[in-house]
């Protein structure tokens, strides 16, 4: 019986795409900057089960700079997952779990978005 023996074992090996990730040179998607770029953020659900009563975007929508405050209610019907596309895009009529997606801003800049996801309202 032949025994497999690898010459890796007790070797330092060293990762073709190592240097340029330690080094900061690789760029990733949260690096880039783009000329017209709009940044997007989340409202969470804090709560691991409750029901949506109202979702007010009124003061997010007046933030200057922001271009889009998205609620389930604007998605309704459309559905994702990876093997069974069952879960809203964002949160319907009620959220099952914390970090749910409850409403979404579009917004020149991450702070505009935060500072509009401050202002979102939600019974």
């Amino acid at each position: 019986m032949e025994m497999t023996t690898y010459t890796v074992v007790g070797t330092p090996v060293t990762r073709e795409d190592g240097p340029e990730k330690v080094s900061g040179k690789t760029c990733y998607a949260g690096d880039l900057r783009l000329p017209g770029m709009l940044w997007g953020k989340v409202l969470r659900s804090p709560f691991p089960h409750a029901r949506i009563v109202h979702i007010d975007t009124a003061g997010a929508s007046k933030v200057p700079g922001v271009h889009a405050v998205l609620t389930g209610r604007d998605l309704a019907g459309m559905l994702v997952g990876r093997a069974l596309r069952d879960t809203p895009l964002l949160a319907q009529e009620k959220v099952r779990f914390v970090g749910e997606k409850v409403a979404a801003v579009v917004a020149d800049d991450g702070d505009t978005a935060d500072e509009a996801l401050t202002r979102i309202e939600v019974e």
